[in-house]
């Protein structure tokens, strides 16, 4: 009787597909902080400026 499950590694397109679905599921998603720090400098800058023009 055969196997009810596909071998993966039977071609080389399906096998890279499976191991490129593996390695998605394995790496958490890193989170990018450089819209907020880029936001927080012109805040920042502002600031200064508008602090300065009023002095």
């Amino acid at each position: 009787m055969s196997d009810p499950q596909i071998d993966p590694a039977g071609n080389t397109q399906a096998f890279r597909a499976f191991a490129q679905g593996k390695e998605a599921e394995a790496v958490p998603q890193k989170r990018s902080y450089t819209l907020p720090i880029v936001a927080g400098v012109a805040v920042l800058v502002i600031v200064v400026i508008a602090a300065y023009l009023l002095l």
